[in-house]
């Protein structure tokens, strides 16, 4: 069975930034370089495996640099490169976005309690 070709810009984005955790990592990526083990911190209920193999498939993609210190005990450093730094705006639109719905979200909601607590 071969894999469903991509169809549109937007999807292939989704492809390579979507899911629970990548646009997370990259946001703080953006911040600068993170060691595995600060990033495991910065990003709470992501399980070690989980985080490892979002950070494999974005190195995959060319999103995400790893640098490998050959050293006891070993030092992983990664950060972004030139290519996942070009996911600034989207990544920032998406943070505002995400802010404006939320405040209209609550807003809708304290009227339709308010509502709902009006007519009982």
């Amino acid at each position: 069975m071969s894999k469903k070709a991509v169809s549109c810009p937007v999807e292939t984005t989704l492809h390579i930034i979507g899911g629970r955790w990548k646009p997370l990592i990259l946001n703080h990526l953006l911040e600068g370089m993170k060691r595995f083990g600060e990033l495991h911190r910065l990003l709470r209920g992501v399980s070690h495996r989980t985080l490892a193999q979002q950070l494999r498939q974005l190195e995959a993609e060319g999103i995400v640099r790893r640098k490998v210190y050959q050293q006891i005990p070993p030092k992983v450093e990664y950060s972004l490169t030139s290519l996942g730094l070009s996911l600034r705006p989207i990544l920032l639109a998406m943070h505002e976005w995400g802010e404006v719905y939320a405040r209209k979200t609550v807003k809708f909601n304290e009227v339709s309690l308010s509502k709902s607590y009006r007519s009982s």
